[in-house]
């Protein structure tokens, strides 16, 4: 039974999923940001406004002013303040604090600059806008450090680039346990220019702890994958590497000579049922062939598509709150997800070092 784990508790009802605070998440594509517009968005269960001050540079608050609650993404935006379309309230676009509260009597001892809205670190980078969220129960954590943004891995100064997302209606831990599932692919992947589930190969990989996740050792891709396969045509040796990173991030990193192609996926919770699935990919490859980027930009699509209604499907049967369970080495890097994740709440709490679950490299065998 140790290669068996329960995804229930001693009720027999699904876990329910935690938020994992204190992480850099993606709120929107910086090309969804207009300059001097208000946009809304939602991560772990927060409203979020976003917008560009008059120097184009991103910034985020809490979608509600603090005086009774109404939407700041409803309001007017001068490029420096957002003033709420209730009462008048003016906030500074990054800091949050309050600037003017229209109703007040000259000669009031109201300190309108002890007065903010949330405000949370925001960042650009490789075509998103990025916000630090912090846990609302441990405020002091937004004055620490954060980790660096996450990055995708480029390895030339050309290259293309594709993005991509979709909504999956689940909660964060089965659109993860998606990512680090190696058994789905002949079934929920079946396609001409992917593999057959009459194609099945015994699988052999080496695993090694990373600073909050694991890789997948480099190693030769899947001799049964169409689009692997394509690449001797430049004959040399083709390698793939696969990182899985603590709160959401899966990295694929495929190397053959100086050639080479990258792609992050990333499931983001937007509440508790709904998250939102982000692939970019960046590549080198075969830049003497047109029509490259729509040609692989309709086929992750159709991938990315199949993935999302077979969450689709899942959910479905969730509704119901079956018991599930995690078997055998297929499985094996959903339960180490779990360990992670379950170190980075104890030491946050604790204030404890992170203590990785990982230790020592492993090797997984299994079918697909």
């Amino acid at each position: 039974m140790a290669d068996m784990e329960s995804l229930s508790d001693s009720s027999g009802a699904p876990r329910q999923p935690a938020f994992l605070w204190d992480f850099w998440y993606p709120a929107k594509r910086s090309a969804e940001l207009p300059p001097r517009k208000l946009s809304s968005a939602q991560v772990l269960n927060l409203p979020l406004v976003l917008g560009r001050d008059a120097q184009g540079r991103a910034f985020a608050l809490r979608d509600n002013c603090p005086h009774r609650g109404m939407p700041l993404s409803l309001g007017r935006f001068d490029g420096c303040n957002i003033e709420c379309i209730y009462h008048g309230w003016k906030f500074d676009a990054h800091t949050g604090q309050c600037r003017e509260v229209p109703a007040l009597a000259v000669g009031s001892n109201v300190k309108v600059d002890r007065l903010f809205a949330q405000s949370f670190p925001c960042r650009e980078q490789d075509g998103y806008v990025w916000v630090f969220v912090s846990d609302p129960e441990r405020p002091q954590a937004a004055a620490e450090e954060p980790l660096p943004v996450p990055s995708l891995p480029v390895f030339s100064e050309n290259y293309r680039v594709f993005f991509h997302y979709v909504l999956l209606p689940v909660d964060v831990d089965q659109g993860i346990l998606g990512l680090l599932d190696p058994a789905h692919g002949p079934y929920v992947h079946e396609s001409w220019f992917w593999r057959s589930r009459h194609a099945q190969r015994d699988k052999e990989k080496t695993f090694e702890p990373i600073p909050y996740g694991f890789r997948m050792r480099a190693h030769p891709p899947s001799a049964n994958t169409l689009l692997y396969q394509i690449l001797g045509v430049y004959g040399q040796p083709v390698t793939t590497t696969i990182d899985f990173v603590l709160p959401n991030l899966r990295i694929e990193t495929i190397r053959c000579g100086p050639h080479w192609f990258s792609n992050r996926t990333m499931v983001t919770p937007l509440g508790t049922n709904l998250c939102r699935m982000d692939f970019c990919a960046a590549w080198n490859l075969f830049r003497w062939v047109p029509f490259v980027k729509p040609i692989f930009g309709a086929l992750a699509r159709r991938f990315i598509g199949q993935d999302q209604r077979n969450f689709q499907l899942q959910a479905a049967g969730l509704r119901s709150h079956p018991p599930m369970m995690l078997v055998g080495d297929p499985d094996r890097q959903a339960r180490w997800y779990f360990a992670l994740k379950n170190a980075w709440m104890e030491s946050r709490k604790t204030g404890e070092p992170f203590r990785h679950p990982l230790t020592e490299p492993i090797t997984l065998r299994w079918r697909s």
